[in-house]
């Protein structure tokens, strides 16, 4: 059996060490507190400040648990964080594109909008946020599906509905329709989850790249789609725009 990774081990201990204590610390006395040497201790700590698990307090120098670690644990992000992050973002989607947003995070089997904007034309709406949508029927759900194992394996495991003669209901089909999201990095739905309605979405990234939730636009085909029914280029960059803007504010590529 392969033996323990000795520097996953310090990394750890030092997590518990800033778990336990009240206020911050500083290199020299995590050191001394795990008997490692301080470029040891340091070295380490750079790696953890990276990827957001510890955050450095730039007056002092000293360590404290960081918020990525903090959201570990409460389903990828925290929704009201990823709502607050996101909704300048969002309101600016909506203007831009004349299309209603969703932001959607997985939930079992299904995707639910923790985030709506409404279309900026002052017709009648409804607020959508706590809808949960088909995960192989529309644009959000296919971000998420593409990228996330645990909705990918629930979404195995059960039926896929027919909700529109456009519903992908093959798994294969789904399966080929996936990976051309990930290579494309966005999806689109047209008329597959509601008769005369189209959708494009985009993944939301977190530190070290990992999806954490969906943005997207929908709207009626004809002002989503081309004649052919392919979603318009223009708002296809409108919408991964808005998710690398939400991404870099989430930590992704940091």
């Amino acid at each position: 059996m392969p033996g323990s990774i000795q520097s996953i081990e310090r990394a750890a201990a030092i997590l518990r060490l800033l778990a336990r204590g009240s206020g911050r610390l500083g290199v020299g006395d995590i050191a001394g507190a795990l008997g490692l040497a301080k470029p040891t201790a340091h070295g380490i700590l750079r790696t953890l400040h990276g990827v957001g698990f510890v955050a450095q307090d730039p007056a002092t120098g000293k360590y404290q648990l960081g918020a990525t670690l903090l959201h570990l644990g409460t389903s990828y992000l925290d929704a009201n964080e990823l709502r607050s992050r996101a909704i300048n973002w969002a309101d600016g989607l909506a203007a831009r594109t004349g299309a209603s947003v969703r932001i959607g995070t997985p939930a079992e089997a299904k995707v639910v909008v923790v985030h709506h904007v409404f279309r900026p034309d002052h017709t009648e709406q409804a607020l959508e946020v706590g809808e949960l949508l088909p995960a192989h029927a529309t644009a959000l759900g296919k971000v998420l599906l593409a990228y996330d194992t645990d909705l990918a394996a629930a979404v195995r495991a059960s039926d896929l509905p027919s909700l529109t003669r456009r519903t992908i209901v093959d798994r294969a089909t789904l399966a080929r329709a996936l990976a051309g999201v990930r290579r494309a990095g966005w999806a689109g739905d047209t008329e597959e989850f509601r008769p005369g309605e189209a959708g494009i979405a985009a993944p939301i990234r977190a530190h070290g790249g990992l999806v954490v939730g969906a943005i997207g636009i929908s709207g009626p085909v004809d002002r989503l789609c081309d004649s052919q029914l392919r979603p318009r280029p223009a708002l296809v960059a409108d919408v991964l725009d808005a998710a690398h803007a939400v991404s870099r504010d989430l930590g992704a590529g940091h």
